[in-house]
């Protein structure tokens, strides 16, 4: 009786605030929306967003971020002119070193067998430094990109991209080097051949800081921007939502060809660190498979900065393994002692 009592009690409250009531038992809403009246409200709030951003506290950050872009860039090309880069003909490794690794790990493609030794070739810039591309958009707050009109806009790298928004200048110079296309220097540095050892080891150290103040940076402009990454693809978008090109699933999940599946970027996701076996010296010439539980694991640009004579961050140290074993050692059991 006394929980029937409590649930009119309930009802006759829900009757006279019109149709909204929180009881002790449950909620009740109103099913009246009119939506047209909500979406001039919605805009209005998507409007007065748009006009905080770009954030002025961000702006020397997104700067430093595209320099220090431009540094590692013309560094990673001239390191590559001296020092020789492997990658794997019918995967994404690479390894730096005179001649590749014998470790087993090549997944090729589909027709191929799994975990087969690498074919090596010679590497080139893209290879250290993956290529990120979005779409260019006038403004973050813009409306949706739709699958029809997915060729009218530009496509330019994910950075440059994010730093733009971010408020850096498109159109300083200093900033937006020939460097923010990849593939217009691609290891095309002159007059490299006949740098010393010690201004190799100059250049190395630049570069690796550069490299740390991009990422940095990257994850400072991440916790005010949003940016989204496509779960299946690795499709990156720098906005509060993603576009509706249906691309996702053209090379990798073939049979999809859908739309993409949205959440939120990483450093990770814009800066891949692309992570290499690296040899100690203590490892054998050719790193086998026999010893791969023992070899340092390092983002390549680390290890190309660090052959050139750079010193690593101590941070990087247990990836590394400086003082680890370079493979299994058989240790004999005395008997009778």
């Amino acid at each position: 009786m006394a929980f029937r009592k409590m649930f009119l009690n309930d009802l006759l409250l829900y009757e006279k605030l019109g149709g909204y009531c929180f009881g002790s038992f449950g909620r009740f809403y109103a099913t009246k929306v009119d939506l047209r009246k909500l979406r001039p409200m919605i805009l209005k709030r998507i409007e007065k967003r748009a006009r905080l951003y770009p954030v002025r506290s961000m702006v020397p950050v997104a700067n430093e971020v595209l320099l220090a872009r431009n540094i590692l860039v013309h560094g990673v090309s001239t390191l590559l002119n001296s020092l020789p880069l492997m990658a794997c003909k019918f995967c994404p490794e690479i390894y730096i070193g005179e001649q590749g690794h014998l470790i087993p790990t090549c997944w090729g493609y589909k027709h191929r067998a799994k975990n087969r030794v690498h074919e090596w070739v010679k590497g080139g810039l893209n290879d250290i430094l993956v290529p990120v591309e979005t779409f260019h958009l006038n403004n973050m707050f813009q409306s949706v990109i739709r699958h029809s009109q997915r060729f009218d806009f530009d496509r330019i790298p994910a950075v440059v991209e994010l730093c733009w928004q971010a408020g850096a200048d498109p159109h300083d110079e200093n900033l937006n080097s020939s460097s923010w296309n990849l593939e217009a220097t691609n290891g095309n540095v002159d007059g490299t051949e006949s740098l010393s050892p010690n201004d190799l080891a100059l250049i190395a150290k630049n570069t690796l800081e550069a490299w740390e103040t991009l990422r940095s940076g990257m994850e400072k402009l991440l916790l005010v921007y949003p940016v989204k990454v496509c779960k299946y693809c690795s499709e990156v978008h720098v906005g509060p939502s993603g576009h509706e090109a249906r691309l996702c699933g053209v090379f990798k999940y073939e049979s999809w060809k859908g739309g993409h599946f949205w959440t939120k970027a990483n450093v990770d996701n814009l800066v891949p660190p692309k992570i290499v076996w690296r040899r100690r010296p203590h490892d054998p010439p050719v790193l086998v498979n026999e010893g791969r539980d023992f070899y340092g694991r390092v983002p390549a640009v680390l290890d190309l900065c660090t052959k050139a004579g750079a010193i690593a961050p101590a941070k990087y140290n247990i990836m590394m393994k400086v003082q680890g074993l370079s493979g299994p050692v058989n240790y004999k059991i005395l008997q009778g002692h």
